[in-house]
């Protein structure tokens, strides 16, 4: 049974839970295997139409667990910790075929971080804080850092916050374009529970070929990425969703949309 990872569904939502809080969610060999298996089975669940990442206690994740890799007997080594720890979990994100929210309840730093801005929607309590802190033990930002957050906010805002590792708050965040949108404390949890459900009761076929042609985006050139959108949309013209859609909006009554 996971210890480091909690998950259940509910409304059709996965909610997985980051669930080490006494290291402010901090990743460990164990946990990140139980995240990569929170994510697969939320994936291969048909009840499952959307998914959301949190994390228990004060704070969202703290990235690498440091005991972890400070004591030569529990130390898996960098090249094990980012092609078998991180860089499945960010490439399971990107390539599940369901919306994934982050909802960032608090700090998330270095990989925890860059695993909540690869997710497709970021919110975050108003006291959360965005932190690339990886120059500060004289690390490169991992999981896909370098990749998301320059094509977020722009080059130099990104090179910046890399190199200086400076805390970002949430309000900053939602300024830069980093993420969504905040709420406030008292309405967090709700808010964020009320986005990913209204997810799931949406189209989900269409959103998850929306989800595919972003991520084509960030390698195919003009023609490609039109040749790429017609094709998804002659898909998407053919679901049984569509097809709700405008039924429901001809008959002037809420559509009704199953992900097919």
């Amino acid at each position: 049974m996971n210890k480091n990872i909690q998950a259940e569904i509910k409304n059709q939502v996965a909610l997985i839970n980051l669930n080490r809080p006494d290291v402010f969610n901090s990743f460990n060999r164990e946990m990140a295997f139980e995240m990569q298996d929170a994510l697969k089975n939320a994936a291969q669940n048909t009840e499952v139409r959307a998914i959301l990442i949190t994390g228990n206690g004060k704070a969202f994740c703290a990235g690498q667990d440091l005991k972890e890799v400070t004591q030569p007997e529990l130390n898996p080594g960098f090249k094990a910790i980012l092609e078998e720890h991180y860089n499945p979990i960010i490439r399971l994100i990107r390539e599940i075929s369901k919306p994934i929210v982050a909802a960032v309840n608090g700090v998330a730093a270095g990989a925890g971080a860059n695993i909540a801005l690869a997710c497709d929607v970021v919110v975050a309590s108003e006291h959360a804080a965005f932190i690339q802190a990886f120059s500060k033990i004289g690390l490169i930002p991992d999981s896909a850092g370098t990749f998301f957050l320059p094509r977020l906010i722009g080059f130099q805002k990104a090179s910046a916050l890399m190199m200086l590792g400076d805390k970002i708050d949430a309000v900053e965040a939602e300024r830069l374009g980093m993420i969504y949108k905040y709420f406030s404390a008292e309405k967090f949890e709700e808010e964020s529970i009320k986005l990913v459900e209204k997810m799931a009761q949406m189209p989900t076929k269409a959103l998850a070929l929306t989800k595919e042609a972003m991520n084509q985006s960030f390698t195919n050139n003009l023609d490609e990425q039109l040749a790429l959108e017609s094709k998804f949309q002659i898909e998407a013209a053919s679901s049984k969703d569509y097809k709700e859609g405008v039924n429901a909006f001809v008959e002037k009554r809420k559509p009704k949309f199953e992900g097919e």
